[in-house]
């Protein structure tokens, strides 16, 4: 009996149907389901190809003499479909967003972003590794508090930049793990690629800390930025704040409260404004309500949502068992329901918790997506900036005109 073959066959086939089909409760299958499809939802032809080269191996050391071989290769072939039909799903990706772009913000927007060549998609679907860009220079573990290694972050800028906009990114990890160079490691590089300075920060972590000092961590952050981004190249006047799952929590609370007074206890009176907000597979609701008392101060982003919301884009899977994407279609009502800016949300097929953690054919869209999104974000800014030099320009000039 090829034992390793059969065992190697079996947990593909576990985390292929649950990548394809997953657990959505009760909720320790739907987190099982996450831990074990989020590799293979992500890289279904490195997975795919990893298939190929046992099957290959287990024929050449002659382990499919076995007579229940054909079951063997039945299984293994439709292990292969399952890939296929997971890597069709990470390519409807760039459409979904586009179209969510399209709806929200209109079509034929200018843009910055140079095309993806052929070649590179082909690479990051066969070779998803990591590529480090020599433009792109970080600053590791500059202090922003006094909380230690929780006070920590990372600065990623071109190293021929003298000045560019500045964006924001918290990590992921439920408020109780995660680190500032653990996800979305090809946004951060890619934009500094393109002229933004880049800051990925550490906060505070259960137990140590609750809601009031996770945001109040975020939003010293933003004040850091405007105190001493300037020394760094870093634009204060362009702050787009990103997280991921609890940096999205994060992320949306800063949008939506500069000067909440309960949250800012630690920014001294700084301007926390931000220009627009990126949510990816983000955790939208209340803050865990065994840790957090609703009746003090809400925890829920929508509960801050108003009028004057700055653009948000909302990037959710409809695969995600650990975060399902209800929050995230709840928020983007409420908060469509209150202001006149653009909500984006893209809920994207197939994708399940952590998208960003690879750069996958999947996330490389992402990217681009949030690529646009920013450059539209800008190009908005500088729109209105020229017509409120006109304005005061007219308004100065009116007495003159009229003797």
């Amino acid at each position: 009996m090829p034992v390793g073959y059969l065992v190697t066959l079996l947990l593909l086939g576990l985390c292929t149907g649950l990548a394809l089909a997953p657990l959505r409760s009760p909720r320790p299958l739907a987190v099982f389901s996450w831990v074990m499809s989020m590799v293979i939802a992500e890289l279904p032809l490195l997975v795919l190809g990893f298939l190929l080269a046992s099957t290959a191996l287990a024929v050449v050391e002659d382990d499919l003499a076995w007579p229940a071989a054909p079951a063997l290769l039945g299984l293994a072939a439709a292990i292969a479909a399952g890939q296929l039909v997971l890597f069709a799903r990470t390519l409807r990706a760039a459409a979904v967003l586009r179209q969510a772009l399209d709806q929200e913000l209109g079509t034929g927007r200018p843009t910055g972003r140079a095309a993806r060549s052929t070649v590179w998609r082909l690479w990051a679907a066969l070779v998803p590794l990591p590529v480090p860009d020599l433009r792109v220079r970080r600053v590791r573990n500059l202090i922003y508090g006094d909380a230690g290694a929780r006070h920590r972050l990372d600065l990623y800028r071109h190293r021929d930049t003298t000045t560019g906009p500045t964006l924001i990114y918290l990590h992921g990890g439920g408020y109780r793990s995660g680190r500032k160079s653990r996800e979305a490691r090809l946004l951060l590089t890619r934009l500094a690629a393109r002229g933004w300075v880049c800051v990925a920060a550490n906060y505070r972590l259960q137990p140590k800390a609750g809601f009031v000092e996770h945001v109040n961590d975020a939003k010293r952050v933003i004040a850091w930025v405007r105190e001493h981004g300037a020394d760094h190249g870093a634009d204060p006047g362009t702050i787009v704040m990103a997280g991921s799952s609890a940096g999205g929590h994060l992320a949306a609370l800063c949008a939506l409260t500069p000067g909440e007074s309960a949250l800012e206890e630690g920014v001294h009176g700084a301007d926390t404004t931000i220009t627009a907000a990126v949510v990816l597979y983000g955790y939208l609701g209340e803050y865990y309500p065994h840790l957090h008392d609703e009746s003090v101060v809400a925890s829920t982003p929508d509960s801050y949502a108003h009028a004057h919301a700055p653009p948000v884009l909302v990037i959710h899977g409809d695969n995600d068992t650990f975060v399902p994407p209800d929050g995230a279609r709840q928020f983007v009502a409420a908060l469509r329901d209150r202001t006149t800016e653009p909500v984006v949300y893209a809920e994207l097929p197939g994708a399940q918790h952590s998208f960003d953690r690879f750069p996958s054919v999947r996330f490389h869209a992402v990217v681009d997506a949030v690529e646009d999104f920013t450059d539209w974000v800008r190009l908005r800014e500088g729109a209105q900036g020229a017509r409120a030099v006109d304005d005061r320009e007219r308004q100065i000039t009116a007495p003159d005109a009229h003797g």
